[in-house]
This record gives C-alpha cells, structure tokens and sequence, in this order.
C-alpha cells in the first residue's frame, strides 16, 4: 500500500492493477526536458484523487533485465517486455516498461523518472518517457 500513497481511509476502495483492461493512457511526458508538472497540468483526463498506473519506458542490454527486474520488484514496480522502446531502442537492448500503481504527482513522477534514467545508466540503456493510466471516466 505505500507505494499507493494511499491513505488508511482509501484502503476501503477497490486496489486499481496494472491489468485492467479497462486502463487508458491520461497523460505522458516522452520529452526529458518537460517538467512532470507540466505534463500533468495539460492532461485533462487525469483524476489526480485517483490511483494510476505508472509506466516509465525503457531499454536494457537483455543480459541485465533480471538484475533490474530484482531492483525495481523490492519497491513494488514489475518489469515487462514492450513499450515505447519497441521501435526506439538500439539493437542488443530488450525494450522494457515497469509498471506501479499509485498516486499521481509532479514531485513523485520526477523522482521516479530520476530513478529510471539513473538505473538505465548505470546498466547500459536507455529510458523514453513515462505516461500513466487510469480507468476510463464512467
């Protein structure tokens, strides 16, 4: 639950997974330069009251995708195949996305964007954004 940031009051509520079918992309950042605050102040389909699905892209050198995978699941993230590195990424990488659920803010987005780009540095790849997603409004 903490990586919900949900409060004690909310845990009531049904959990939102990364597997819902019913999930669509409410805003994104593809640029490194723009700011999470910007992005989520244009999104006009975001709820930011609402959990999301947070999913930052990136591409690894296949040899390192189990290491990273171990990092990122000790703090709730899963790590699956795809993304927006399917046709960005340089030959040798295996494109990747890692998914989590919680709260939505500028301040959390960019420091888990800080903490994507440093773990694709540190082991040879690359990141190419973040977009999140949340049920379709009823």
């Amino acid at each position: 639950m903490a990586a919900l940031g949900l409060r004690r009051t909310d845990r009531d509520k049904p959990v939102l997974s990364i597997d819902d079918p019913g999930l669509h992309v409410v805003v994104w950042s593809y640029d490194d330069t723009e700011a999470a605050s910007a992005a989520l102040a244009r999104a006009t389909a975001w709820k930011p009251d609402e959990p999301a699905v947070l999913r930052h892209h990136l591409a690894l050198p296949s040899d390192v995708v189990d290491t990273a995978r171990a990092l990122l699941t000790s703090d709730e993230w899963t790590l699956r195949p795809g993304g927006r590195g399917d046709d960005l990424c340089v030959p040798g990488s295996t494109p990747l996305v890692a998914l989590r659920v919680q709260r939505l803010d500028a301040l959390h987005c960019s420091q888990e964007t800080s903490r994507m780009a440093g773990l694709a540095q540190r082991h040879g790849g690359e990141t190419f954004g973040w977009d999140a997603l949340q049920p379709a409004a009823e």
